[in-house]
C-alpha cells in the first residue's frame, strides 16, 4: 500500500475540534436552558430533545470528516507484482531492548537514541535488504531480511524495553539469532550492525563474533550512550517515580561500555562507531557499505497501483447527507430505546 498525500493526514485534527465546540456548546446550552426555565418546565416544553441525537450527528460528521481527509490522502493498493533485479548487501540490525537503554544520559534516551539511528541508516540505503532484531536477556526475530524499507521502520518504531520479558543483555543470542537471518544460497555479503550500550551479561560474544566471520559476517557496532553514564529510570504514563535500585539500595548507574563493543566488532573484522551523532554514524556506515562489492539478488516489488480514494469519498458524502438529514429530536424508535434515561 501507498499512501499518496501524507500531509492530509493533519486534516483529520479537526475532529478533535469539533467535539471539543460540541462539548462547550453543550455546556452553554445547559447553563442557558437552566436560567430559562427548571428541568420538568423544560421537558414539558422540549419533550422531544434527544442528547443521544446530538452525540450521534457529531459522530456522523467526525466519520465524514475522517473519510474526507483519507480520500485526500490517497491510499494505493498494490495490483501487479514483478520481480526485479537488485544489487546490494543484506544488513540486520540488533537493537538492544534492556531497560538499561532507558537511561537519559543521551537525548532522549538510549533506545529512542538507537531507533533514530536506525532509521536514518534504513533511509539513506538504496537496494540493500535489511532485518531486524530485538534482544535483552534472548534475541527475539523482528523482520526476516526484506526490501521493504517501510515495513522495517514501522517494526522499529514499536521496539520498546517491556517487548521481552527475559531482561538483561545478551549480546551472544542477539549474534546466534542474526547467523540464521542470512540464506546459504544466496552468497550475498552479510552485515550485522550490533547497537547497545556495551553491557552484556552473556557469555561468548567475542568468540561467537570470530565464528560469525568465518561464515561470510561482518559485524559493526554502534554504542549508545555515555561513557560516564546515567540512573535507570522507572516510569509510569511517561511521569519518573524513581530510579532503579540495587540490593543495598544504592541508585544503579549503567555507563556505556565501548571496550566490549570494539572487541566484538574487532573480531568480526568490522568497526567501532560512537553513536552520539547520528550525522556522522550514518556518513561511517554508507562509506562502509560503499567500499563492499554488491551483490545481485532478486526481489519481488509492486510495479501498479490503484487508486482508492473514490471509496473513502462515497463513504464521506454519505455520512455528510446522513448528518444533515438526521433530526436533534427524539423519534418513535429512540423513545423505545430511552437512552440516558431520557424519558424520565
Amino acid at each position: 500500500m501507498q499512501l499518496e498525500e501524507k500531509i492530509w493526514f493533519w486534516a483529520l485534527g479537526i475532529i478533535p475540534v469539533i467535539i471539543l465546540f460540541f462539548f462547550v456548546l453543550q455546556i452553554w446550552k445547559h447553563k442557558a436552558q437552566n436560567r430559562f426555565a427548571d428541568k420538568k418546565l423544560l421537558k414539558r416544553l422540549s419533550p422531544n430533545r434527544s442528547l443521544f441525537k446530538s452525540i450521534l450527528k457529531i459522530v456522523v460528521l467526525s466519520l465524514a470528516f475522517a473519510c474526507l481527509a483519507l480520500a485526500m490522502v490517497n491510499p494505493k493498493i498494490g495490483t501487479k507484482l514483478e520481480t526485479v533485479k537488485r544489487e546490494g548487501v543484506d544488513i540486520v540490525f540488533a537493537v538492544d531492548v534492556s531497560k538499561s537503554m532507558l537511561a537519559e544520559d543521551i537525548a532522549p534516551n538510549r533506545l529512542e537514541k538507537s531507533k533514530q539511528l536506525v532509521t536514518q541508516i534504513i533511509n539513506n540505503l538504496a537496494s540493500d535488504r535489511v532485518g531486524i532484531i530485538a534482544y535483552a536477556g534472548k534475541a527475539f526475530p523482528q523482520l526476516p531480511i526484506t526490501t521493504d524499507y517501510a515495513s522495517a521502520k514501522m517494526f522499529l518504531n514499536n521496539m520498546n524495553t517491556d517487548m521481552l520479558s527475559s531482561q538483561g543483555t545478551a549480546i551472544d543470542e542477539a549474534i546466534k539469532l542474526a547467523k540464521t537471518y542470512f540464506d546459504d544460497e544466496q552468497q550475498t555479503n552479510r552485515v550485522l550492525i550490533i547497537i547497545s550500550d556495551g553491557e552484556d551479561h552473556g557469555e561468548g560474544a567475542v568468540a561467537l563474533a570470530e565464528e560469525a566471520n568465518k561464515e561470510g559476517i561482518r559485524i559493526f557496532t554502534i554504542g549508545v550512550g555515555d561513557v560516564k553514564g546515567g540512573p535507570i529510570p522507572e516510569k509510569r504514563n511517561g511521569i519518573i517515580l524513581n530510579y532503579k535500585k540495587d540490593n543495598q539500595g544504592e541508585t544503579v548507574i549503567t555507563r556505556l561500555n565501548e571496550e566490549t563493543l570494539k572487541n566484538i566488532a574487532a573480531e568480526a573484522k568490522g568497526a567501532y562507531i560512537n553513536g552520539k551523532n547520528t550525522s556522522d554514524v550514518v556518513e561511517n556506515i554508507r562509506e562502509i557499505l560503499n567500499k563492499m562489492d554488491k551483490t545481485e539478488f532478486e526481489a519481488k516489488q509492486f510495479s501498479e497501483y490503484k487508486d482508492q480514494f473514490q471509496w473513502f469519498l462515497g463513504f464521506g458524502i454519505f455520512f455528510l447527507l446522513l448528518d444533515i438529514f438526521l433530526l436533534e429530536r427524539k423519534t418513535a424508535w429512540l423513545k423505545k430505546l430511552n437512552l440516558f434515561n431520557e424519558n424520565l
